[in-house]
């Protein structure tokens, strides 16, 4: 079917050869024209320190923030500046204390970030760690509600999992466990890793207590910089690190240097040490405003008439998929119940068709520079090296 309004490809914003055939956002994604540039400029003005306006840091710490608060519906206040979702998940750690005897709820290789830090914690602070298992039909959303209202079991006090899971793009509806959660007085954190700037989330509604994500992948910027969004009611905790413009005056312009250290208000307490990136920060700006403009909706949509695509053309050679109800539009898993073969992704690659190997299955993740032809050019060469 035709979709008129559909967002176009926007390949020509990348430098990506018409022969190479990348379909693995989800590890990490080409950076566009604009943010090379951008990325560029930041070495040259680090490279000349006396030329730097004394503003610059300031005016980039605000940009990139309202940049990130916009892709979910944030004030940007609301948001602190964090280097990776696990130093986000350390700040959650730090703030919430999930009471003895409670129940926290994680998925089944969940990625490492929203995990870990549960499970370091778990023994000493009393709390239970719960796993909530691999549904056999991909159901994660019913997996995760059904956990949470458990019969007979401790309360819960915290769900930490991502919004998609990262293996295999399994979707789980935050929006439907969020009320669910609320109604036993729990807290959530969300992963929106595989999830900002793709698809719409909007804070105000969802209401989570941190929801954190990186620039690295769907979000078009570098390694190094990411984002927590941390409601209101949680931005009286105290810091993962002690940094001078996390407290309410404290400068080097003039003396007193420590004026006051009560902390500062809003989540910029929260922003890790070494904040001024005048190379990444600015990078991950633009990769963000860009993902703004064309919007979460017009990006999903586009997306999913490309994985949709794949799925009928793979289902065609017999490819075993995810449910379409139950994953997101923007990847697409190949599961292998007899085990993936020997060499499969390398083999892909040598060919010209990028995707990544996860938890056994191939994970396909197509993004705003892929079209129809890279998805047939795909089929073709999945045909081949398969047969």
């Amino acid at each position: 079917p035709r979709h008129p309004n559909m967002l176009p490809s926007q390949r020509d914003a990348f430098d990506i050869p018409r022969d190479v055939c990348y379909l693995n956002a989800a590890s990490w994604s080409p950076l566009p024209r604009a943010v090379q540039a951008a990325g560029h400029e930041g070495v040259e003005r680090k490279a000349r320190p006396w030329e730097v306006d004394p503003g610059l840091a300031r005016a980039q710490h605000e940009r990139t923030r309202a940049a990130a608060a916009a892709l979910i519906g944030a004030a940007p206040e609301d948001v602190a500046l964090i280097p990776s979702v696990s130093y986000g998940v350390a700040v959650a750690g730090k703030i919430f204390a999930p009471p003895a005897g409670s129940r926290v709820l994680l998925v089944e290789d969940d990625h490492s970030s929203p995990v870990l830090e549960w499970m370091t914690r778990a023994a000493a602070q009393g709390f239970a760690v719960e796993v909530v298992r691999r549904p056999a039909n991909g159901d994660w959303t019913s997996a995760v509600l059904e956990a949470i209202a458990r019969p007979g079991a401790a309360p819960v006090s915290l769900a930490s999992i991502s919004s998609v899971h990262w293996a295999d793009g399994g979707a789980i509806d935050v929006n439907a466990i969020a009320p669910a959660l609320r109604k036993h007085g729990a807290a959530l954190l969300v992963d929106a890793t595989h999830g900002a700037g793709v698809t719409p989330i909007d804070v105000a509604t969802l209401d989570p207590d941190f929801l954190i994500f990186p620039t690295y992948k769907w979000v078009l910027g570098p390694y190094g910089r990411a984002f927590m969004y941390i409601a209101k009611r949680r931005q009286e905790g105290v810091p993962l690190e002690q940094t001078g413009f996390g407290r309410r005056a404290i400068a080097s312009e003039a003396a007193p240097y420590l004026k006051d250290t009560a902390f500062a208000p809003t989540a910029r307490r929260f922003d890790m040490g070494e904040r001024d990136h005048f190379i990444s920060l600015e990078m991950a700006a633009v990769g963000m405003e860009m993902m703004a403009a064309w919007g979460p909706a017009a990006i999903s949509e586009r997306l999913g008439v490309l994985t949709d695509r794949l799925a009928e053309g793979l289902a065609a050679q017999g490819a075993v998929l995810t449910e379409k109800r139950f994953r997101v539009p923007h990847i697409l898993s190949i599961a292998f119940p007899g085990g993936m073969p020997e060499g499969l992704v390398e083999k892909l690659a040598a060919a010209g068709a990028h995707v990544a190997p996860r938890l056994g299955r191939v994970r396909i993740s197509p993004h705003v520079y892929n079209d129809e032809a890279d998805v047939d050019r795909f089929l073709e060469i999945w045909s081949k090296v398969t047969q």
